[in-house]
């Protein structure tokens, strides 16, 4: 049986690739720069005998043929891009880049999807159809290697009829997945607001605009966009995060510069709520002798799973796994550009249990103590190698 098999060379890969995934650990790179990561993704392809491209620069789609294969195509995504971030693990496999860190576990990612390609390859003539491999640049910075990927035509030549990507999660014991469908993940937009005077002396600010307390009315005039303007049962979170201006104790600055996000799980409200702000920001501080400057910079779109496609991931992880191994992912106002591609073809997107209290592995993930428990890449890779072999489902029911 397939899944057994799968089973057992995902557990007998187990070290080979705990080792592949320090390695990457160990030598992280920011968006955009992953150019070792990439070299080190297509050497191991090659040993696979997997062929592939090159796109976005550093992005690598490889190719997995089985039996018939045109009779379904699969997509399996990986990213590969670390975070800057000084690392304070200490482990023998801990980044040598000053500042950089896989604090987001996007080695594993890369790892499990290494470890699918090469069981997937060994096994391509007992299963049908296609499987299309993306190692993805650029998961952590807008606009997102998922759209540069996408405008590149990853999803054609051949167009896969679904995609299935991977993240871990720290506060899921290892052993265990989740999957959850519909909305699981938020939009993400970045704000830039800069409010402007001509500025002036402090003892004299009935002489300009004291952008310093119009800048303030802003940040909490901004909260009831969500408080009075968006249905209670749509989640949705603004945040100011960076309040910037002002040198000295006797001068009011001629300019304050606000930085936030803002996070949807609607795609409607998203967008009208950007109209709100634009509005909001601008005549309140007009009102207040002002000016201002907004910009929305859009990011990703929300992660949809398709309903179908998780019902019948979650049957296959069930067998894989056992059924008791397999939870609900819980919503997130996180966000991920595997939204892309979910937007564009039902996708499903599930979490990886890494977490084991007993050994200390609970840190979560964007901080310099992130780390996993390594038996989380023998689930990992093999999951993914039973998404690509038999997800077969597609064809006939999800497209309904």
């Amino acid at each position: 049986m397939l899944l057994q098999k799968i089973k057992h060379l995902a557990s007998q890969y187990k070290n080979e690739f705990i080792g592949i995934r320090q390695h990457l650990h160990a030598h992280p790179e920011l968006s955009y720069k992953e150019f070792e990561t990439s070299q080190y993704v297509q050497q191991k392809l090659r040993d696979y005998k997997i062929p592939f491209e090159v796109k976005a620069a550093t992005g690598v789609v490889g190719l997995i043929e089985g039996k018939n294969p045109s009779s379904r195509i699969v997509a399996l995504r990986a990213d590969m891009d670390a975070l800057p971030i000084n690392e304070e693990n200490d482990v023998p496999y801990k980044s040598t880049k000053t500042g950089i860190m896989h604090a987001c576990g996007h080695d594993v990612h890369t790892t499990c999807l290494l470890g699918a390609a090469k069981i997937l390859s060994e096994t391509k003539a007992e299963w049908e159809g296609t499987v299309k491999l993306i190692f993805q640049p650029g998961e952590e910075k807008n606009p997102g290697g998922a759209s540069l990927l996408i405008n590149e035509g990853v999803l054609q030549n051949p167009a896969p009829q679904c995609i299935f990507g991977l993240h871990v999660n720290p506060q899921l014991e290892v052993g265990k997945l989740s999957f959850r469908g519909g909305k699981v993940m938020a939009s993400a937009d970045e704000l830039y607001i800069t409010v402007r005077s001509k500025g002036g002396h402090a003892a004299a600010p009935h002489l300009t605009a004291d952008t310093i307390l119009v800048a303030s009315h802003l940040v909490v005039g901004l909260q009831q966009v969500i408080s009075r303007n968006r249905d209670p049962f749509t989640p949705s979170v603004l945040t100011v995060s960076s309040f910037q201006g002002g040198y000295t104790t006797n001068v009011i600055p001629s300019e304050v510069k606000l930085m936030g996000t803002f996070r949807a799980m609607d795609e409607g409200w998203r967008f009208k709520a950007h109209g709100i702000i634009k509005k909001l920001a601008k005549e309140l501080v007009e009102s207040m002798g002002a000016e201002a400057d907004v910009h929305i910079d859009v990011g990703y779109p929300t992660v949809y799973n398709n309903e179908a496609l998780n019902d019948y991931a979650k049957s296959l992880a069930a067998d894989f796994m056992g059924k008791e191994k397999v939870e609900e992912t819980e919503v997130r106002m996180g966000a991920e550009d595997f939204g892309y591609y979910s937007q564009k073809i039902p996708g499903c997107f599930f979490r990886l249990g890494t977490a084991n209290k007993a050994k200390g592995l609970t840190s979560g993930v964007h901080t310099p103590t992130f780390n996993i428990d390594e038996d989380a890449i023998e689930i990992g890779m093999g999951m993914m190698a039973v998404f690509g072999s038999s997800a077969n489902f597609f064809s006939s029911q999800a497209t309904a």
